[in-house]
């Protein structure tokens, strides 16, 4: 009886950079940060009384951090990754 073995193929992983950031995971992330970011800002727009030349750029900074924030915890939350 003679035993037979299958080719085992294996891929290069790559560097850390694109093992971490080209997964589906990572680009369903930034996707979802991406489109807080734009959320926050339309939002700050819409519900301020301020005229737009007076708002200052820490108020947009500040509306696009908790934006991109919310982003990040709708696709890296135990429930998103069903885990809940």
């Amino acid at each position: 009886m003679e035993m037979q073995f299958k080719q085992l193929n294996v891929k290069p992983a790559g560097n850390w950079l694109q093992r971490t950031f080209l997964t589906v995971h990572a680009k369903k992330s930034l996707l979802y940060i991406l489109i807080g970011i734009v959320a926050g800002l339309v939002l700050m727009l819409l519900t301020t009384d301020k005229a737009f030349a007076d708002i200052t750029s820490g108020e947009f900074l500040q509306s696009m951090f908790f934006g991109g924030l919310f982003g990040f915890f709708i696709t890296n939350s135990p429930c998103a990754r069903n885990k809940c």
